[in-house]
């Protein structure tokens, strides 16, 4: 068995009527109630654990992709990743998410997620969801019937991106 210390970055400040007063955590939550000065305790805060969990041991660290919500507010996983791949030294780093339907070019995912991987000896995992209805199609605005189509060419860009040895053509329906 495994064990992975993963962080979806939630806030932990809502105020305490939030449910009376808020009808989601998700896409509408005003951004109001957003400090960036307790921002900055809260992420270091989550980074300190995550690296805590590679001194104890974990098998991995995680994190994913969301955006515009209170739940998980990682619109970035990769600059996570970057810090834990220099900040860390034993733990695979698993980042369970680049939306990758919203990247344009796709080719930007394969290179950010090239240089965690390099910078951590290669302890970088990968992971490519399709994505929630609500951070794919409501927050990055893609279209929910082409979203499975463009997921597979778009991992399949960036398979052949880290793959193929030499530059190479790709003329893709949406890349």
């Amino acid at each position: 068995m495994k064990f992975v210390w993963f962080n979806l970055r939630p806030w932990p400040h809502l105020p305490e009527n939030f449910r009376q007063e808020h009808r989601s955590v998700w896409v509408d939550i005003p951004s109001s109630l957003f400090d960036p000065e307790l921002a900055q305790e809260v992420d270091n805060t989550y980074l300190d654990q995550l690296e805590y969990a590679d001194e104890l041991g974990s098998d991995g660290i995680g994190c994913d992709e969301h955006h515009r919500n209170g739940y998980g507010l990682m619109p970035s996983p990769n600059l996570i990743a970057a810090a834990l791949a220099r900040r860390t030294g034993n733990a695979a780093i698993a980042v369970i998410g680049n939306s990758i339907v919203g990247y344009n070019p796709p080719t930007r995912v394969a290179e950010e997620f090239a240089m965690p991987d390099c910078i951590s000896g290669g302890r970088l995992i990968a992971g490519f969801p399709v994505g929630t209805p609500m951070d794919t199609n409501f927050c990055m605005g893609q279209i929910p019937a082409l979203t499975r189509d463009k997921y597979v060419e778009t991992h399949e860009l960036i398979m052949r991106a880290w793959t193929e040895p030499e530059p190479f053509a790709f003329d893709g329906r949406y890349t």
